[in-house]
């Protein structure tokens, strides 16, 4: 299969990347900087440039395209940044499918979103056909999917793949946490009560090639594990596997300070489920919890 990707640098995107090479698809990676070698093309998504012989040439695109949501604090300048590198990438690859004729135009779209689409949701257990929540995070995915329409109304096949927390070692949730667990000065956020939807990194790969093969897919895609739990029973997890305590909790206006406006992210519960991918019966190697951080911790 050809694949043109979008956001192949990133945590998620680099591995992805691999997975498909090593599964033997050609893969063609969009940069914006100046090409480095053969399997990259250069464009240009804030003016809305793409060649569209690239989009052409490809049986599949998957967009990961996104500014990190946790990596810094969230002034308003960032708030910019992260809603932008996600509409005007995905919007760029979307109006250039749809002006593709017919024949030309690749089968599917998988398009990054993610589970902030819920907003709070509580104890509540949501599926992929609850509605926006309220929030930031919720707006911009809210903008987000829908940049991808005039793909989906030109009749291309759009999923729109709502990720969780994707666990390991070297980025996402787990690698900011590791040294202060292994110093013994780390416990749970806030309350801990709040509901975390992980999902183990080997499973989040699975998912994406299992979205590209399922052509009865489309819409919106839970991409996590079928089994959210919470942030105290994932920090107790956590500090069992390290061989560490995790007794020092770190009050919620203490993540306010430090953070700003992504706290209230962070401190988010979202007790989501993969529908979609329940239904269609996809396979997780690591269904719980204890395996997917022993696997992200040593694999």
């Amino acid at each position: 299969m050809r694949i043109l990707m979008a956001g192949a640098s990133g945590f998620l995107g680099t591995r992805l990347a691999d997975r498909f090479t090593a599964d033997g698809h050609q893969v063609t990676r969009l940069v914006r900087r100046p090409t480095r070698s053969a399997d990259e093309q250069r464009w240009n998504p804030s003016g809305g440039q793409l060649d569209p012989t690239l989009v052409a040439g490809a049986d599949a695109v998957v967009n990961l395209s996104g500014a990190g949501v946790g990596d810094r604090r969230w002034t308003d300048d960032y708030r910019r940044v992260i809603r932008t590198s996600r509409v005007d990438t995905t919007g760029t690859l979307a109006s250039t499918i749809a002006g593709l004729p017919v024949a030309d135009r690749p089968k599917v779209l998988v398009n990054a979103s993610a589970v902030g689409w819920y907003g709070n949701t509580g104890d509540r257990v949501v599926e992929e056909d609850a509605p926006a929540g309220d929030g930031f995070l919720a707006d911009v995915c809210r903008v987000w999917e829908a940049a991808t329409r005039p793909a989906e109304d030109a009749g291309v096949r759009v999923v729109r793949l709502r990720t969780g927390l994707p666990l390991h070692r070297d980025g996402g949730l787990l690698k900011p946490q590791l040294l202060p667990f292994k110093l013994g000065i780390a416990g749970r956020l806030g309350s801990g009560r709040q509901w975390l939807p992980w999902i183990a990194m080997t499973d989040w790969l699975s998912v994406v090639t299992f979205l590209l093969d399922r052509a009865d897919l489309a819409g919106p895609v839970n991409g996590v594990g079928p089994a959210p739990v919470t942030n105290a029973d994932f920090t107790r997890e956590l500090a069992r596997q390290l061989h560490r305590p995790a007794i020092i909790p770190i009050p919620a206006v203490a993540l306010k300070i430090a953070l700003g406006g992504f706290a209230q992210e962070a401190l988010t519960s979202a007790r989501v489920l993969p529908g979609v991918l329940g239904g269609a019966g996809f396979d997780y190697r690591h269904p719980d919890l204890p395996g997917a951080l022993h696997a992200a911790l040593h694999d």
